[in-house]
């Protein structure tokens, strides 16, 4: 299953720069570890503030919730998740379409 996943990360404005700076660098290291397996797909940082869209992949939302909470963010974050399916009139479908056709 496909999930498009809004994350809001809400770091206190008090917290600590250097534990800050530690969960950066986790989170990028997890990130790398979720992409290789197949989780995360694509990720769109939302300018102007601490926040992204997600393309995720899980088999269903149970295994998508061990995936967001495997996040070092994780007791920061707001998650917002939208589970989404093929849309028949999806332009990708028709590029392949064409694609397929011209061989």
């Amino acid at each position: 299953m496909e999930f498009i996943v809004r994350l809001q990360v809400n770091w206190p404005p008090d917290g600590d720069p250097a534990e800050l700076a530690r969960l950066q660098q986790a989170e990028r290291a997890r990130a790398v570890e979720l992409a290789a397996a197949g989780h995360l797909k694509r990720l769109w940082r939302i300018p102007g503030r601490v926040a992204n869209w997600g393309l995720w992949e899980a088999t269903d939302a149970t295994e998508l919730h061990a995936v967001l909470t495997s996040l070092p963010f994780f007791p920061w974050l707001d998650a917002e998740v939208h589970a989404v399916g093929r849309h028949p009139n999806d332009p990708a479908g028709w590029m392949n379409d064409a694609v397929d056709s011209d061989r």
